[in-house]
């Protein structure tokens, strides 16, 4: 089972460093809670493949720096009907 889950950790950090994506986004395609992407990418890949972790913080650190526009554009787009 400890396997899966470093393995695991892998191919989500991949697919977030491939994407751009957020933890949201690859947890909605590999069918995972939040909670489960972000402990794989944060703490999982930290230990097992440091290299691979430092490209995905910096994927994740753009991402929360971009949140505050994304969500503004999600209450434009609620409030004009979209």
């Amino acid at each position: 089972m400890r396997s899966l889950s470093f393995d695991r950790a892998v191919v989500l950090g991949q697919y977030i460093i491939e994407t751009g994506g957020t933890v949201r986004a690859a947890a909605k395609v590999f069918k995972v809670s939040k909670s489960t992407v972000h402990k794989d990418v944060t703490e999982r890949l930290k230990r097992s493949q440091p290299a691979l972790y430092k490209q995905v913080k910096a994927v994740l650190e753009k991402n929360k720096q971009e949140r505050h526009i994304r969500g503004g554009m999600a209450t434009r787009k609620k409030y004009k009907g979209e």
